[in-house]
């Protein structure tokens, strides 16, 4: 692949990540406002209603010098490690182990007792956070009562904690884990009273759900996606019968008269079965939303394909695809004129077996789910105004928000962007943003990429914005973020170490 880094493993293509041309960040020696004419500057809030710019005007290339190292404080880099996601998952996986310690000390006799309970109810919460259903309802919520007038504190409060909720999905999915395996072991420490059918099924369950939940650590997810994707998914969905099983066997055996009690209405009166309940239907919801739809697939360049699918979506959401209705699902950014455009799109940069195929072999149609689900840009009409900055494919994700607000500023690093994405995506471009809120940096034209935190601050400050979107390579997407946090700059960068595709 072109521009590989040496050194950093090469992750999959995801909707929230630039990572095609991942170049390394070059110093530029030039200045925003004096390079771009008058009638290019981004107006500021006072002049947010006045008429748009539409004359195109000529950017002067300046040659690049070597990267500076940037020396980054601890303290930013620790802030940066323990974001949204890394408390959430602090806190929910603590106050379990606290239950747990309880429970298993004698000091919570509830949690010794309804331990079973205790596990499904963790994993129905994990599995609520990541239902596309739930979180389009939570993302429908905040963007419609929090849109621009609390202070901005809590909006990006807000945004934070919806790009976040990973970390609770992941806490309670470990807590899970670890009850299950106290609930298995109480029960081998009752062997006089506990059937053998009960003693088996909490086993297998056990073994399940670990391998499941060991599929989905970062370096499995990230390096290895088809192993993550088929043990995560059906080896899960293996875990979930075993605990309906699980769950009525043990309800129904009474213990004491070591006899089984198959009365219907005895079942339906524990925690258990209606937490197994929830889990079921949530994970089930989203694939009633499974459909094969028609595409066209537009092939620029050797490197990306551009799939297009009918009917126009809203901005900041991601739609997962593959070509087949069960297995190998990819996420990818969409773009969108308008809701009610005629149709939508899918940029797929060309890095793994998938995306090659579609190269190689495009097909007329592809599974999808048509509920979308949302990301971190759906959020942006919480903001007055707001920049997106993204590298390579990164546009994929970033581009809606742009085109569908004239408040937001669009900054695209790449690799001869017209070239390598085409007429389709351009077309796009030039036709919405107006040069005034555009700045398309060709890398291989100007010898280099910019000094990006230079550009960045000085369209922060010119345009008035309130927040920063970045869709990045790991590489840029770091180096921008510490920069951000450095300057006092608020923003949201990509997710590469909790990215999940199920």
């Amino acid at each position: 692949m072109s521009g590989e880094l040496k050194g950093i493993p090469q992750q999959p293509m995801d909707p929230e990540k630039g990572t095609l041309d991942p170049l390394p960040l070059q110093s530029w020696d030039g200045d925003l406002k004096t390079q771009l004419k008058a009638g290019d500057i981004p107006p500021g809030s006072k002049e947010k209603d006045a008429a748009v710019t539409t004359t195109t005007k000529e950017v002067v290339a300046a040659k690049p010098k070597p990267p500076a190292k940037r020396k980054v404080s601890r303290w930013i880099l620790w802030n940066l490690w323990f974001n949204t996601y890394r408390k959430f998952f602090t806190f929910t996986f603590s106050i379990n182990m606290i239950g747990l310690g309880l429970a298993a000390s004698g000091h919570w006799p509830y949690g010794a007792k309804y331990s079973g309970a205790i596990v499904v109810a963790n994993f129905n919460v994990a599995i609520l956070m990541r239902n596309e259903v739930f979180g389009r309802l939570l993302y429908l919520i905040v963007n419609t009562l929090f849109a621009k007038w609390p202070p901005l504190w809590f909006r990006l409060g807000c945004t934070s904690v919806l790009q976040h909720l990973g970390g609770i999905h992941s806490g309670c999915a470990l807590s899970g884990v670890i009850w299950l395996l106290f609930k298995v072991v109480n029960n081998f420490r009752k062997l006089d009273i506990t059937h053998d059918a009960v003693l088996v099924m909490g086993v297998v369950t056990n073994l399940a759900v670990m391998i499941s939940a060991l599929s989905a650590f970062p370096w499995v997810r990230n390096t290895h996606h088809n192993v993550f994707e088929r043990h995560h998914r059906f080896v899960g969905w293996l875990g979930l019968i075993c605990t309906w099983i699980f769950v009525i066997l043990g309800d129904t055996y009474d213990p004491i008269t070591r006899s089984w009690n198959l009365n219907g209405v005895a079942l339906v009166h524990h925690q258990d079965f209606w937490f197994t309940m929830g889990m079921t239907v949530f994970i089930a919801l989203p694939w009633c939303f499974v459909r094969e739809v028609p595409v066209d697939i537009e092939l620029p360049s050797p490197k990306v394909a551009i799939i297009r699918f009918k009917r126009g979506m809203q901005q900041g959401l991601l739609g997962r695809i593959s070509r087949s209705s069960i297995m190998e699902y990819h996420a990818f950014g969409i773009i969108s004129e308008s809701r009610h455009a005629k149709y939508h799109y899918m940029i797929a940069g060309v890095q793994g077996d998938f995306t090659r195929s579609l190269v190689q072999n495009p097909p007329k149609t592809l599974w999808t789910r048509e509920l979308k689900f949302a990301g971190v840009s759906n959020t942006s009409t919480l903001y007055k105004r707001g920049i997106r900055i993204c590298t390579g494919t990164g546009i994929g994700a970033a581009l809606s928000t742009c085109l569908q607000s004239p408040y937001w500023y669009l900054i695209w690093i790449g690799s001869e962007q017209e070239k390598t994405f085409g007429p389709t995506i351009s077309g796009l471009i030039h036709k919405h943003i107006g040069p005034e809120r555009l700045l398309l940096w060709d890398s291989k034209a100007r010898g280099g990429r910019p000094d990006t935190m230079k550009i960045l601050k000085e369209a922060y400050a010119s345009w008035d914005a309130e927040v920063v979107f970045i869709t990045s390579n790991y590489i840029g997407n770091s180096e921008i973020m510490q920069g951000c946090k450095e300057a006092g700059i608020p923003c949201f960068g990509t997710l590469w170490d909790f990215m999940n595709d199920d």
